[in-house]
C-alpha cells in the first residue's frame, strides 16, 4: 500500500512563520512535522509516499530528497504551477502515481502517533476514517460512529483526523479540479460505504502559530 501526505496548502492560519516556510517544515519537537509522519510510515513498513507540493513546494523535496536516508521513495506531485488543489483535488492529481490499488492520505499538518497500516483491510466499504475526540476548536465534531459506521448525523459526533485509507475508484469519476474532500466523504457516508474507528492517542491538529507553541512546549 502506498501512502499520501497531503502537504500543498498556503497555511494562512499560520502565518506569518508560513510566509518563508512550507507548513510541513515547521518544527516539532526540532524536527520538520512532515519528517515526523516520514518516520511512522517508513516504521510501520509503508514503502512508497507521495507527498504533493504547492507553496513554497521547492523547499520540501529539497529537505527530504527521495526518501532514501528513512528506507523510502518519496514521489512529489507538483501542484506549484497551478496552485494548491485542496485535499480532493491533490489526491485527484496524484492518482497515476498512487495507482489502483487502495492506498493511504494523512494530512501533512497534524502530529500522531497513529500506526498507519500498510495491511489494512477495507473490505466492502470504499473508505476508512479515523476519527478522534474533538479538539477545543472543532468542539461540534465532524462524523458520528456507529458499530463502526461512520455516520453524517449522529448523538455524538467526532473530529475527523485527517488520516484515512482510500479506494481508487471512488476518485476515478470525478473531474480533476481544485476541490476539498469533506463533501465526497459525506457522500459516501451516505450510502453506508464509509466506516471508520475512534482513535483516542496522542493527536494534535497544528494549524495556528498558538498551537505549534504548545505543541512545542509540551514535546
Amino acid at each position: 500500500m502506498k501512502a499520501m501526505i497531503l502537504a500543498a496548502g498556503r497555511g494562512e492560519r499560520m502565518r506569518p512563520l508560513t510566509d518563508m516556510i512550507p507548513k510541513p517544515l515547521l518544527p516539532v519537537g526540532g524536527t520538520p512535522l512532515i519528517e515526523w509522519h516520514i518516520k511512522n510510515l517508513a516504521k510501520n513498513g509503508f514503502k512508497e509516499i507521495v507527498i504533493n507540493i504547492a507553496h513554497l513546494g521547492h523547499l520540501i523535496p529539497k529537505t527530504l530528497g527521495d526518501g532514501s536516508r528513512w528506507g523510502v521513495q518519496i514521489y512529489y506531485s507538483d501542484e506549484q504551477e497551478s496552485g494548491a488543489l485542496e485535499s480532493l483535488g491533490g489526491i485527484l492529481k496524484a492518482l497515476d502515481i498512487l495507482g489502483n490499488e487502495p492506498f493511504l492520505v494523512v494530512n501533512g499538518d497534524i502530529y500522531c502517533d497513529y500506526s498507519f497500516n500498510p495491511n489494512f483491510d477495507l473490505k466492502e466499504k470504499l473508505a476508512h476514517l479515523i476519527l478522534v475526540p474533538n479538539p477545543s476548536h472543532n468542539k461540534e465534531g465532524d462524523f458520528g460512529l456507529e458499530d463502526s459506521l461512520i455516520l453524517n448525523k449522529s448523538d455524538e459526533l467526532y473530529t475527523f483526523s485527517g488520516i484515512g485509507y482510500y479506494n481508487p475508484k471512488i476518485f476515478q469519476d470525478i473531474r480533476a479540479s481544485k476541490a476539498p474532500l469533506a463533501p465526497l466523504l459525506r457522500e459516501i457516508a451516505e450510502q453506508k460505504e464509509l466506516s471508520g474507528e475512534l482513535y483516542e492517542g496522542l493527536w494534535y491538529d497544528i494549524g495556528t502559530p498558538e498551537r505549534l507553541k504548545e505543541i512545542n512546549e509540551n514535546f
